[in-house]
């Protein structure tokens, strides 16, 4: 491969939350390792890989001149986002117009919901349910209605329509929140799929606030398919979030964007959006993204998918052939995997709880589940070298599934 997916990178004191953070966050943070175990960071969602070299040399090369003023944002930053959304995903028809600068996809998230309900209104999310729709919905008054996923006989993750229908009509719900690629669970959806959601939200005329900040993070043999793809009326009542955050590794510099086709939400959301006065792009955000979505950009993100699929399958493998009670839904997207431990649990006689210590005292920093609404789960991150991804499963296997 041209670029580095091998080397372990030292992260101490580089003011990375997934190893400088062990036990500082009461209830969300894993516990430090014993003695003798280094860490292997697998809970926070970003990647243990250096990024595409085009962004710290542009960064640098912007950051070595001596003036941050006030500046505008430049068309070479929307040019990027058109050709790389045409080129990654066939998206046709989208210009500067469509595009607005958001902090982050959670504020986004925040400020179409604003402008779509009265606080106290339902809003629909699947559940698993990744824990930032959780904390910022409740934080900010919204009621969840979650329409719990299934998993068909082949263990893919599956909407169920019929539940989703009746909520929509017993809660009276006019937004839902949607996660494509979905995190916690990895599910790619097919175009069937959302084509049948989107004809649902219509049918109540439900606005769809979609997250598809995994996008780019599709593993080998699948396809995303935005939302607004689907069709004219999902164009027009989807307001979609993106980041290249998750991609390539920026979530330190914040910056994320949305594309919103319809010209009355759009001017809606970018006035709430510009009431807290503070969401405005920062200089060096907007170079990173610009050197992020050039051709270098593709080729490292191509190769990174490589290794993220090989990163799963020997996972996915290695959990079928040694961790008996143990399940998993192979992803086909992101590179999180939502580990299913309530067989070896109850065999066992121990709670999901000390399991996750169990791990995290052989420097496995693994992440509770329960907070993402699974039962008895476990989320676990794989962005790392294979190497360490095989000795994270060592481990698990010498001191954790079979001692423990």
């Amino acid at each position: 491969m041209k670029y580095d997916f091998t080397s372990i990178m030292d992260r101490h004191e580089m003011d990375s939350i997934s190893v400088d953070g062990l036990g500082r966050i009461p209830g969300f943070s894993p516990d430090p390792p014993k003695d003798g175990f280094d860490i292997i960071p697998m809970w926070i969602a970003d990647m243990n890989f250096p990024t595409v070299p085009t962004i710290p040399e542009a960064i640098v090369r912007r950051a070595a001149h001596p003036a941050y003023g006030y500046f505008q944002i430049t068309d070479a930053y929307y040019d990027a986002i058109i050709q790389w959304h045409l080129k990654r995903n066939g998206v046709s028809g989208l210009t500067k117009s469509h595009i607005g600068y958001e902090n982050g996809v959670l504020g986004g998230v925040l400020s179409a919901l604003n402008i779509l309900c009265s606080r106290g209104g339902s809003v629909l999310l699947h559940s698993p349910t990744y824990t930032g729709f959780t904390e910022c919905l409740k934080n900010n008054g919204y009621s969840i209605i979650h329409s719990p996923l299934f998993q068909d006989s082949e263990g893919i993750w599956r909407m169920n329509f019929e539940d989703m229908e009746q909520k929509i009509i017993k809660y009276h719900i006019h937004a839902v929140v949607f996660c494509s690629p979905h995190n916690p669970c990895g599910r790619v959806w097919e175009r069937e799929e959302l084509a049948q959601a989107m004809a649902l939200f219509q049918k109540y005329d439900v606005y769809v606030i979609s997250d598809e900040i995994w996008s780019d993070l599709i593993l080998d043999g699948h396809h995303h398919i935005p939302i607004q793809n689907i069709s004219e009326d999902a164009r027009e009542r989807t307001l979609a979030f993106y980041a290249p955050s998750k991609t390539f590794n920026l979530a330190g510099l914040v910056g994320s964007y949305h594309i919103v086709y319809n010209t009355w939400l759009r001017s809606r959301l970018e006035k709430e959006s510009s009431l807290s006065h503070y969401n405005s792009i920062n200089v060096l955000s907007m170079h990173a993204l610009i050197a992020a979505y050039q051709p270098e950009g593709h080729e490292w993100l191509d190769e990174l998918l490589q290794v993220l699929t090989k990163n799963v399958d020997f996972a996915c493998h290695y959990i079928q052939t040694h961790f008996d009670g143990i399940s998993v839904s192979r992803p086909q997207g992101t590179y999180m995997l939502f580990l299913n431990c309530t067989e070896w649990c109850s065999r066992h006689g121990k709670t999901i709880y000390e399991l996750e210590k169990a791990g995290w005292d052989v420097g496995v920093m693994w992440q509770d589940g329960t907070m993402f609404h699974g039962a008895c789960h476990i989320r676990m991150n794989l962005a790392l070298p294979l190497s360490r991804v095989q000795e994270a499963f060592e481990r698990l296997d010498r001191y954790v599934f079979h001692s423990f």
